[in-house]
C-alpha cells in the first residue's frame, strides 16, 4: 500500500538513528516500527481486555424509605412536588 507520511522531527530523528545502526532503508525501518508499534497496542488492549471488573462495595447506610411504596419513595427523593 502506498500512502503519504508527514512525520515528526523527533521520529524523523529517531528512524534515521536506527536506518544507520541496522543499515535499513526508510521503508523498512518505518515498517518494522509499525509492526513493534502495533503487536504493542495489541498486547496492551489484550492485557485490559483480560483483566476482571471489579466493584468495591461501600455502606450506604442502609434504606432510607421503603421501595415497596413507591408514591412515599418518589416524595422522599423528589420532594411532595412531584405530584
Amino acid at each position: 500500500m502506498r500512502t503519504t507520511l508527514t512525520i515528526d522531527d523527533d521520529v524523523a530523528i529517531a528512524l534515521e538513528r536506527i536506518r544507520d545502526r541496522d543499515s535499513l532503508s526508510l521503508k523498512a525501518a518505518v515498517n518494522e516500527a509499525l509492526r513493534r508499534g502495533i503487536r504493542s497496542m495489541d498486547a496492551e488492549t489484550e492485557g485490559a481486555r483480560n483483566q476482571p471488573y471489579r466493584i468495591r462495595p461501600w455502606d450506604s447506610g442502609g434504606m432510607r424509605v421503603s421501595v415497596d411504596d413507591v408514591t412515599a419513595a418518589l416524595g422522599w427523593a423528589e420532594g411532595e412536588a412531584w405530584r
